[in-house]
């Protein structure tokens, strides 16, 4: 490549490297069907993009399909775990050798019609979103810009396909152990943030499912010290729960330090589930049972579903069932 090049190579360029019209490098390079171009001359095209660190111009190749080749994942409102983080950067990679490129995008507050005109600016081939983001109006929205709206969660209406996080069975696989485990009386803590309340709404429900013939409590609290704190004192008086079901591992953790506090024996007294599984688990005292997700589908075989769904392949009624919840017994439960 020449280090002295000031702007970045065009066609043209390749065009004189090669001896060969711009028409010919742009068949070769964008491998237009019907246009016989022969082998010796198709390699000496490629040898001269590579030679001049040619880069295809993401507008221009939009002008020409209607879309890019980005699969956009919306920032979403809650922080990755470990788990989606290496998801998510698996993704990437295989999704790359597909010939696509997944990136990080936006304000993760914005929904509706205003997200997704943001979105499709980019003329994206999918869009992975939060499913309560993916309104009417924005899927509407985005389908008529070429782009596929794929739910990260839930799918939010028929015929939305979604990348399943099964948080209802997250919530009923917890239930199901404490009520295996004896307990009567089970307080489920759900998080008062507006961005994660959703979700905690519907763990709720998968373990009030599965804890049908016992009492379930609603407890709403911060992520704080401070409220685990005020959630204990006022189980003191009121009348301790026998079993806790955590809406996240941290949830799970702080309350596990306030039962201490108080002098509430763990798993004696109070049995304590989490979520997530996260490393921290191991690092409580006694040991987190948390419930996470076990993978059923490689992250090669979600990439290869989101490329069919692009190519219209793929049912887009059907979602992608890639994680199942799975309970890892510890300590505190």
């Amino acid at each position: 490549m020449n280090a002295t090049r000031s702007r970045p190579p065009t066609m043209g360029d390749i065009a004189a490297r090669a001896a060969v019209s711009t028409a010919t490098v742009s068949y070769v390079l964008n491998d237009t069907p019907g246009n016989r171009i022969p082998e010796e001359t198709r390699r000496r095209v490629l040898a001269a993009a590579e030679d001049l660190g040619y880069v295809p111009h993401t507008s221009a190749r939009s002008l020409r399909t209607g879309r890019s080749d980005l699969v956009l994942f919306a920032m979403p409102a809650t922080t990755l775990g470990p788990l989606a983080s290496r998801f998510f950067t698996g993704l990437a990679e295989e999704l790359r050798a597909l010939g696509y490129t997944l990136i990080l995008h936006g304000d993760p507050e914005q929904r509706g019609a205003k997200a997704a005109r943001a979105w499709a600016g980019l003329r994206p081939a999918a869009v992975i979103a939060e499913g309560r983001r993916l309104t009417p109006s924005a899927v509407s929205l985005l389908t008529g810009a070429g782009a596929v709206p794929l739910a990260l969660g839930h799918a939010p209406r028929k015929g939305v396909p979604a990348l399943v996080l099964d948080h209802f069975g997250m919530g009923e696989t917890g239930g199901r152990h404490l009520v295996e485990q004896g307990c009567t009386d089970i307080a489920a803590l759900v998080p008062r943030a507006p961005v994660v309340k959703e979700m905690g709404e519907e763990r709720l429900a998968g373990l009030a499912k599965a804890a049908a013939g016992v009492r379930v409590r609603r407890t709403d609290m911060d992520e704080t010290p401070e409220d685990a704190a005020r959630v204990v004192a006022e189980w003191a008086e009121q009348g301790m729960p026998d079993g806790v079901y955590g809406y996240n591992d941290e949830f799970a953790g702080l309350l596990l330090g306030a039962l201490a506090d108080a002098g509430v024996d763990v798993p004696g007294r109070v049995r304590l589930v989490g979520t997530d599984d996260l490393p921290l688990c191991e690092m409580l005292r006694p040991r987190l049972t948390s419930v996470g997700l076990r993978p059923v589908l490689s992250v090669g075989e979600v990439a290869a579903h989101i490329a069919a769904l692009v190519s219209g392949e793929a049912d887009p009624a059907e979602s992608i069932r890639a994680w199942e919840p799975e309970l890892r017994r510890r300590g505190s439960a």
